[in-house]
C-alpha cells in the first residue's frame, strides 16, 4: 500500500511540475547521476546514464533522460543512415524510469552529488529549460555525443572550471574502439558490424573526459572528478543489484564459424576449378558483388554522411567498391578482358595497405575480416592464374 501511494505520489508530482512554473527546490533536494548495467540487446550492451531530482518535501522524483529517440519521428531510418539520428531529454517518474531495469534485471547504481542548495536549484532549473520542446532535441553521436558524455557537457557548462575531470585513476590510455570491444564480445555479429563501419578517427587514444561516452568509464569518471577542490559525489549505492549480463551466443552461430566455413568451401572450389580447369562463375560474381556493396557502403558512410564515427574509414581499400562492378564482368567472359588483370593485382595492393595501416595503428581491423581477406586473396590469385 505504501508503495502504490509513493507511485501516485511521484506519477502526480510530474503532472503537476508540467502543468505550473518550475519551482524552488528546497534545502532537502538532492540531485545524483545514475548509471544502468548492460542489457541483453545489442542497443543496451553499453548501459545507460540519466539524471534524477529529489525533493521530499516538495514530493518530486524526477529522472531527465537524455537518451531517448522516436521510432515515429519522420524519415528515423533514413535520418539514422544519414547521421541525421535525433534524442531528446525525456522527463518521467523515477518509479517509472526503474521499472524498465527491474524488469530488464539490470543493475542501477546512484552518485549522489555535492551541490549546495542554490546549485541544486540552478542545475534543476537548466534541466526543466532544457525539457521544453524547441530546447529537448539534439544530434546523437554514439561516441560523441550520447545520453553518457553529455553529463560531462552538462556539468561543464553550468559549473565551469570549478569541475575537474581527473583521469589519475586511469592505468593506460585506451583507444575509443578498445573500449568498445569491452562490452561486445568479438565474435559476435554486432561487434563485427559495428567495428566494420568504424573508421580511424576511433582508433585515436581517449582523453579525459572523452572516456565519459560509456555509461560504465563515466561513472568511474565521476568518482575522480572535484568541484571547487573537493570530490564531486558526495556518496553512492546500489538501487538495483544485477550480475552483469553474459554472452549467450554458440560458436555454430558466430561469424567466424560461418566465415571460416566459406573460406573452406572457396579453398575446395577453388582447388577444383584449378584441377579441371574451371570456373565457377556464381561464386565470383557473389564474392565480388557482395564484398563491393559492402565497399561502396563503407565509403558512403564515411563521405555522404554526418556520422563521425566512420571518418577515415579505409575498409574499403580491400572492400573495393568497384568489385560490384567487375562482377557483373566475371559472370560473363572475364577471362578475356586484358585489364583485368590489373585490377586484380590494385585489389591485392589493396589488402596489403590496409594490413599495413593495421600494423601501423592508423586503423584497426577487426580479426574477423582475416578469413575474410583470405578468401578474397585466394580468388584474385587464382584468377591471375598464380595459384
Amino acid at each position: 500500500m505504501r508503495k502504490t501511494i509513493y507511485v501516485l505520489l511521484s506519477c502526480f508530482s510530474v503532472f503537476a511540475l508540467s502543468a505550473q512554473s518550475i519551482p524552488q527546490l528546497s534545502d532537502q533536494a538532492q540531485i545524483s547521476i545514475m548509471t544502468c548495467g548492460a542489457g541483453d540487446e545489442l542497443y543496451s550492451a553499453f548501459g545507460h546514464t540519466a539524471f534524477r531530482v529529489q525533493d521530499s518535501v516538495l514530493g518530486l522524483d524526477i529522472v531527465y533522460n537524455y537518451g531517448t529517440f522516436d521510432f515515429d519521428r519522420p524519415n528515423f531510418y533514413l535520418n539514422f543512415a544519414k547521421g541525421k539520428l535525433i534524442y531528446s531529454l525525456s522527463r518521467s517518474s523515477f518509479v517509472r524510469f526503474l521499472f524498465e531495469y527491474e524488469d530488464e534485471k539490470r543493475w542501477v547504481r546512484e552518485q549522489i552529488l555535492d551541490l549546495s542548495a542554490a546549485e541544486a536549484n540552478h542545475l534543476f532549473q537548466f534541466f526543466e529549460n532544457n525539457y521544453r520542446p524547441e530546447n529537448r532535441d539534439y544530434l546523437y553521436d554514439p561516441l560523441f555525443n550520447n545520453c553518457s558524455n553529455i553529463v560531462a557537457e552538462v556539468l561543464k557548462g553550468q559549473f565551469g572550471d570549478d569541475v575537474k575531470f581527473s583521469g589519475n585513476h586511469l592505468q593506460e590510455q585506451q583507444t575509443f574502439r578498445q573500449m568498445v570491444r569491452e562490452f561486445l564480445p568479438t565474435n559476435s555479429w554486432g561487434a563485427f558490424g559495428i567495428e566494420l563501419a568504424f573508421g580511424g578517427v576511433t582508433d585515436r587514444n581517449t582523453k579525459v573526459p572523452e572516456q565519459m561516452f560509456s555509461p560504465y568509464y563515466a561513472m568511474y569518471q565521476l568518482n575522480n572528478t572535484t568541484k571547487n577542490g573537493k570530490p564531486l559525489v558526495k556518496r553512492e549505492r546500489t538501487i538495483l543489484d544485477y550480475p552483469e549480463p553474459s554472452y549467450h551466443g554458440t560458436f555454430m552461430t558466430s561469424p567466424l564459424f560461418w566465415f571460416s566455413l566459406l573460406l573452406l568451401y572457396v579453398i575446395i572450389i577453388t582447388y577444383l576449378d584449378k584441377r579441371h580447369g574451371t570456373r565457377h562463375r556464381w561464386l565470383d560474381f557473389m564474392l565480388f558483388l557482395i564484398s563491393g556493396l559492402a565497399g561502396l557502403s563503407i565509403l558512403l558512410l564515411w563521405l555522404a554522411t554526418d556520422h563521425l564515427v566512420t571518418h577515415n574509414n579505409f575498409n574499403f581499400l580491400w572492400l573495393l567498391p568497384f568489385n560490384a562492378v567487375v562482377a557483373f564482368f566475371l559472370f560473363g567472359n572475364g577471362d578475356s578482358i586484358p585489364w583485368l588483370n590489373r585490377y586484380f593485382w590494385m585489389a591485392l595492393g589493396g589488402i596489403g595497405i590496409i594490413l599495413l595501416l593495421w600494423i601501423v595503428g592508423i586503423q584497426v581491423l577487426s580479426p574477423l575480416c582475416i578469413p575474410l581477406m583470405l578468401i578474397l586473396i585466394i580468388r584474385y590469385l587464382f584468377l591471375l592464374k598464380i595459384i
